[in-house]
């Protein structure tokens, strides 16, 4: 029973990895950054390590293995006592070597979330600095179009009081004028020539 259940969450799961949309972006980002650490030349000079360790090591277990083969009864013992002791000995520089690994890849890990937190903080200071910049230029641009406004309207004010005052003058002309033309007209008028 267990194993189907296994089998069913592995097809769930391939099914949502390779089927989604959604599945197939996160496997995506996974493979992009595995395949990101994996070509970092720190992680390429450890493996290339392990490599030229595991090339160098090969021969030099064959050899004991041969040895070991051909020689009789005791010798035979001997043999398989000397290649566990290389099979310890491998097993135990393999692991120091992959511990090795497991450490640079850390560290690179790390350095690289270093510096994208480093140029996180930079990005926010530089947007902070601009936005900055930009509300002062808004603010002094702000300030030149209230000026200009207060000096248009003082204008318009001045201009307004000056045409008030000339119809004003012109209103008071008229009047004087047409009181004028109505003396002139009473004086004319035949009832004052009886008198």
């Amino acid at each position: 029973m267990k194993p189907k259940l296994v089998l069913l969450a592995a097809a769930v799961t391939a099914g949502y990895l390779f089927g989604t949309r959604s599945g197939r972006e996160k496997l995506d980002k996974v493979t992009a950054k595995v395949r990101e650490l994996w070509e970092d030349p720190r992680v390429a000079a450890a493996r290339r390590d392990v490599e030229s360790y595991t090339r160098e090591q090969a021969p030099v277990i064959r050899e004991r293995a041969e040895a070991a083969a051909k020689a009789a009864g005791g010798v035979i013992a001997e043999g398989a006592a000397t290649a566990v002791d290389v099979a310890k000995d491998v097993a135990e520089k393999t692991s120091d070597l992959a511990k090795d690994v497991a450490e640079k890849t850390t560290h690179a890990v790390k350095d690289v979330a270093g510096k994208t937190s480093d140029v996180a903080k930079d990005v926010a200071e530089k947007t902070t600095d601009l936005a900055k910049d930009v509300a002062g230029k808004v603010t002094d641009t702000a300030g030149d179009v209230r000026d200009q406004a207060g000096k248009v309207a003082s204008d318009l004010r001045d201009r307004g009081e000056a045409v008030v005052d000339s119809a004003v003058a012109a209103a008071g002309q008229a009047r004087d004028n047409a009181l004028d033309d109505l003396d002139d007209a009473d004086d004319d008028s035949p009832a004052d020539k009886s008198n």
